[in-house]
């Protein structure tokens, strides 16, 4: 994470909550840089990164009010950021692709996967940045092992070898004896 001198001043913060525009434009662009980099160390693609930056930051915009504590700002951010580059991730269509279009859950089984899939997306987050865009690209996205490889920079060998310590730290971290693929 961002180291906090980085980060716009708490008076600043304070002017936007009380709906100063200047200072909610100042902030907004002060945010950027940080923003940016964390959805680029969370997504998979750079598109997606700058998405989910472009979006975070239009939340800033609106919802600076709901901030609690000016000091909390980056993790603020960083959540924002988090939860925006899962829903991209969750959107693929191979993923709309597999789910029939008359399938209906019932509240209690979608409650039931919104807490699993929240567990397993505090998983992924917590994992270091190169494994878990080896583990997105591959498991979310469903790149061959070739493009992700590519795509990434790595021999393919290195590629496995990330992704297999990225799913057995999932798998850890959630305590499941499970192969996740």
């Amino acid at each position: 994470m961002a180291d906090r001198t980085d980060w716009p001043g708490e008076a600043l913060i304070v002017a936007a909550q009380g709906g100063d525009l200047d200072s909610l434009t100042a902030l907004v662009t002060g945010s950027h840089p940080n923003v940016r980099r964390f959805a680029h160390s969370l997504c998979a693609s750079r598109e997606d990164a700058e998405d989910a930056a472009q979006e975070a930051l239009i939340i800033l915009y609106r919802r600076i009010g709901m901030l609690r504590a000016s000091g909390a700002l980056a993790s603020w951010m960083f959540r924002i950021v988090r939860n925006e580059c899962l829903r991209r991730a969750r959107l693929m269509p191979r993923e709309r692709a597999q789910l029939p279009e008359t399938a209906v859950l019932s509240a209690e089984d979608e409650v039931l996967q919104r807490l699993e899939a929240g567990r397993v997306a505090e998983a992924i987050a917590a994992l270091p940045a190169d494994q878990r865009r080896v583990l997105i690209m591959r498991d979310v996205q469903g790149y061959s092992g070739r493009m992700a490889a590519e795509s990434l920079g790595l021999s393919t060998a290195a590629m496995k070898s990330r992704l297999h310590r990225a799913r057995a730290a999932v798998q850890h971290s959630l305590g499941d004896t499970r192969a996740l693929h």
